[in-house]
């Protein structure tokens, strides 16, 4: 394992070095060559057509393609971006990101009190706690770490150059998310994923398992909700709109009220997925296999 480890970091920290030399704008075009030029080569690529084929069947075969293409180009500049995380902002003369803040949203409506910023794997995914950040919020990242340890210390350093220093690794984070929570502070958290101990919530039609952590806490911690639908506009430049929660009022029924906000917020990133599907990760097993339907079932007959 350890051998396999450094093997891997080794291919991957000459990338890292030769994005770093292109700058900015060049490594984001190479990253993007590279993931539509391999991509489409990899196990995964089925994975994005069929994921693709049953949110759109009304769509052609032609128009699928090209989403499935601009997602493995948008992937590729994901990774290419990352030894230049810090030079990503909404302030100064080359800002990179800008944002649109709706009904009457102020920066200061989520400081020093408990608060959820949530999204998906969108554009590039970094950019949503990078731009909380920049405008203030004090908080921290939940974050799902690579398997590989050397990997991880490097993307946490990245991540920590320009977004919260903070990051939450999501198994076993509650305690943690609960005491950023109780100290005024806010969670930036991605909630797209399976999660086959999660709940089942409609996704595109079809039941997808789905973390309740966002609904739970959010309930249970009193805590705000904004959705920050983040999409590439050119290059290694991104437009963040936030909006704000959906309109829940708790019925006092603790597991019918995360079901029913588990709902909502998944509606709420599918709504930003059919807006501009070539933003999103098609790659991701989103839905219950034919073997994780049978398993969840002998868990609930056990």
């Amino acid at each position: 394992m350890t051998l396999r480890y450094g093997a891997e970091a080794a291919l991957f920290f000459v990338f890292m070095a030769l994005f770093r030399l292109l700058g900015l704008d060049r490594a984001s075009a190479l990253g993007g060559w590279i993931g539509q030029t391999v991509g489409p080569l990899l196990n995964a690529d089925r994975t994005a057509r069929a994921n693709l084929a049953a949110a759109f069947p009304e769509k052609s075969a032609a128009a699928r393609d090209a989403i499935r293409m601009a997602m493995w180009n948008n992937l590729g500049r994901v990774v290419a971006e990352y030894p230049h995380l810090e030079k990503f902002s909404p302030h100064g003369p080359d800002t990179r990101i800008t944002v649109t803040l709706h009904s009457n949203f102020t920066v200061d409506k989520a400081q020093g009190q408990a608060a959820m910023f949530l999204s998906g794997h969108l554009a590039n995914w970094e950019i949503m706690p990078i731009l909380g950040n920049q405008l203030g919020y004090e908080g921290a990242t939940v974050v799902r770490p690579p398997n590989n340890p050397m990997v991880k210390r490097y993307i946490e350093r990245q991540r920590g150059l320009n977004g919260p220093t903070a990051q939450i690794a999501k198994h076993n984070a509650v305690r943690r998310m609960i005491a950023m929570l109780k100290g005024g502070k806010v969670l930036y958290m991605l909630i797209d994923q399976k999660n086959n101990e999660g709940l089942a919530a409609p996704f595109f039609g079809r039941i997808a398992m789905t973390t309740p952590a966002a609904a739970a806490l959010a309930l249970k911690m009193k805590a705000k909700i904004f959705i920050a639908a983040n999409r590439r506009l050119d290059g290694a430049r991104f437009h963040v709109t936030v909006h704000p929660g959906p309109d829940f009022t708790p019925s006092g029924n603790e597991t019918a009220d995360i079901q029913q906000l588990t709902e909502l917020l998944t509606a709420r990133i599918e709504q930003i997925v059919r807006d501009d599907p070539a933003q999103w990760l098609w790659i991701h097993r989103r839905w219950p296999t034919a073997k994780d339907q049978a398993q969840m079932a002998k868990a609930a007959g056990a």
